[in-house]
């Protein structure tokens, strides 16, 4: 997928996982290719601000 561009329908099947690494919070697709972004994990939002 090339950079700044928008997904227009979700894959038909995906599975999402997260972890904490050196710092950082990851959230991954594994089941898309480059399909991830990450974030100081300082400055991820906590789970109760997102409800």
């Amino acid at each position: 997928m090339a950079p700044d561009t928008a997904a227009t329908s979700a894959p038909a099947e995906s599975e999402v996982m997260t972890a904490v690494d050196a710092g950082s919070l990851v959230i991954a697709d594994i089941a898309r290719e480059d399909a991830w972004l990450s974030m100081p994990s300082t400055e991820a939002p906590a789970l109760a601000d997102c409800r």
